[in-house]
């Protein structure tokens, strides 16, 4: 078994979607909330489950134009096509394709999470360039993949020209079901993606009640999720076994697609953290205007340490300056730490004065 960052583990080199995913280079595009899966651990959330709604990474997607910007602005090389299940508007995930390979070129990998697809749409994904498909069993299958629906998938997508996988989180009480699984993939020469089982403000209610519990205090993983997966990679299988962890997904994946980000949109006065958040100094107040001027000519701010943000409805200032003249200003100043998101989400937010 090959240890990963934070707790993750492979048999072998992984594949190329999750090479790409570790160096934090591919870009998420959601495409739609519909699913009729009804998976019980489905940890999607709220704004998205069952919503047929398109985001890129954090990014609401209202035109072809927002897809293009987001992954330019994390230097994507590729992306990952999710859901709710992307079969369920299949041809809105064969325009994105297209769009995303006309525009980066044949090299930008894209894979694609499904729990269905007939023939006729995994072929047309593979004609529209699809890189990858990765299928998602229910669990009530697990043992009994010969012969079913998902061994038509799994075997329309291999002839299709496409790298397959099985995709699937580690539910630490189907330990036989979940080793059988693995064994099919084996057989059929389909990689195995292991993902820790997660609670999530919409499936904790059902974890619970089958009896699921976090593995510690500070965790949403669930005890004993972990432990199944690493026995099961250490198995001698031929095919490639890879489990990552939820560390991971936040600590590694997240971290670095968010440092790429903040890379490529930092402005001047902001000051990237170690953590792939941004530090500036915030001040709020009714009109921006003047107090844009006022600092500018009492203190002779820089244009590039000083801006507008009406979006936003704020002053935005290198923090370094705003903590030498806080205390002078009539208006509430703050140093705000941020996530380099569309959405910007703060961290921490710390009144100066």
């Amino acid at each position: 078994m090959i240890r990963l960052p934070n707790g993750s583990a492979t048999n072998k080199p992984v594949v190329k979607g999750c090479k790409l995913c570790e160096e934090g280079a591919k870009m998420v595009l959601f495409v739609t909330g519909i699913c009729n899966a009804g998976c019980f651990y489905c940890p999607l959330s709220t704004s998205k489950m069952n919503r047929d709604v398109v985001f890129a990474d954090e990014m609401p997607v209202h035109s072809d134009e927002d897809i293009i910007l987001e992954a330019k602005l994390i230097d994507a090389k590729g992306t990952g096509i999710t859901g709710g299940d992307p079969m369920e508007r299949v041809d809105r995930v064969i325009h994105h394709i297209t769009l995303l390979k006309d525009n980066f070129g044949s090299e930008h990998h894209i894979h694609l999470y499904t729990a269905s697809g007939s023939k006729e749409k995994i072929e047309a994904l593979a004609d529209a360039g699809l890189d990858e498909i990765r299928f998602h069993p229910p669990p009530q299958l697990w043992a009994k993949m010969n012969g079913s629906i998902y061994e038509k998938r799994i075997d329309w997508a291999i002839n299709s020209g496409m790298d397959v996988g099985i995709e699937v989180p580690v539910l630490p009480d189907r330990r036989d079901e979940l080793i059988s699984l693995v064994k099919f993939a084996d057989e059929k020469g389909v990689f195995v993606n292991l993902n820790e089982l997660e609670f999530s403000e919409t499936n904790y209610r059902e974890l619970n009640a089958r009896g699921y519990v976090p593995k510690s205090d500070v965790s949403s993983a669930v005890k004993g999720s972990e432990e199944l997966a690493y026995e099961i990679v250490s198995m001698p299988w031929d095919t490639v076994v890879h489990y990552c962890s939820s560390s991971f997904k936040d600590g590694v994946q997240m971290r670095r697609r968010l440092m790429r980000r903040a890379k490529n949109i930092k402005k001047e006065y902001e000051e990237i953290t170690d953590d792939a958040t941004l530090i500036l100094g915030v001040i709020e107040g009714n009109d921006l205007e003047e107090i844009y001027r006022y600092i500018k000519e009492k203190y002779g701010v820089p244009d590039e340490l000083i801006s507008i943000n009406k979006e936003r409805g704020r002053i935005e200032i290198s923090p370094y300056v705003l903590e030498e003249i806080a205390q002078e200003l009539p208006w509430p100043a703050y140093e705000v730490e941020e996530y380099p998101t569309w959405d910007r989400l703060q961290v921490e937010r710390l009144r100066l004065n």
